[in-house]
């Protein structure tokens, strides 16, 4: 991102200094500093703590070529995300993120996050083209069994932004829900996988995986075990 070259020069530091800060290497934060940087998430994260800002406001300064924050309205609230209304119709959405970390506590703490009685504790940012009625939430995704080199990979540790559904809808006979990523969150782990169909004799549902190696083996889930469904709206490697 621009912005941080912009930044650090005001806060009058050197590209060493902020790769110490935030612990990268100085080869790091050449990178970043480009303009079609694509930085990590948690990364991203410590740079704006660094700099005393937000996530939001970062991408907010980053799309004005002036390096001054621009919205076209005002940013609203929806299902615990911050929407800022960009240009051309475009939403920079602030959604709560899920790390690799706090998965298990996620899945714990369901009940009071439902109630809105606990908050997941971090924020991130994607740019969207819309805002749904659903909820949305950020998961750092474990494993690459999703992971297949092709464009609709998805590695170990990326992020995904995704749109909540209802479960009960997967056991409806809609073609369209198939042979796409999901995140399911279920009674003893999160996982993403690729949806291909459900059988309701067995009341499952089919889990592919893009990575063919043996390793990782396609297997079918009983609906009963999925706490929540979100679709893959975007996607940071």
């Amino acid at each position: 991102m621009v912005i941080i070259k912009q930044l650090r020069r005001k806060k009058k530091i050197s590209q060493t200094q902020l790769g110490d800060e935030i612990g990268v290497s100085l080869r790091t934060i050449q990178l970043y500093e480009r303009k079609d940087a694509n930085i990590p998430i948690k990364n991203l994260t410590k740079i704006a703590q660094y700099f005393e800002m937000t996530i939001a406001e970062l991408h907010l300064r980053e799309i004005n070529d002036l390096g001054e924050p621009y919205v076209k309205d005002k940013p609203f609230t929806k299902h615990g995300s911050v929407f800022y209304p960009l240009e051309h119709g475009k939403y920079l959405v602030m959604a709560p993120l899920v790390l690799l970390e706090w998965h298990k506590k996620y899945i714990e703490s369901l009940d009071m996050l439902n109630k809105g009685e606990e908050k997941v504790p971090f924020q991130s940012a994607f740019i969207i083209d819309s805002v749904a009625k659903e909820p949305y939430y950020i998961f750092e995704v474990s494993g690459n069994s999703m992971n297949d080199s092709s464009i609709h990979a998805i590695p170990n540790k990326s992020f995904v932004l995704g749109l909540a559904l209802k479960k009960e809808d997967l056991a409806k006979k809609d073609e369209t829900l198939w042979n796409k990523s999901y995140i399911l969150v279920c009674k003893d782990r999160i996982i993403c996988k690729q949806l291909t169909g459900y059988d309701p004799k067995k009341g499952t549902v089919q889990c592919h995986n893009l990575n063919t190696s043996p390793e990782y083996q396609d297997f079918e889930l009983p609906l009963d075990d999925v706490l929540q469904v979100f679709g893959i709206v975007k996607k940071q490697l």
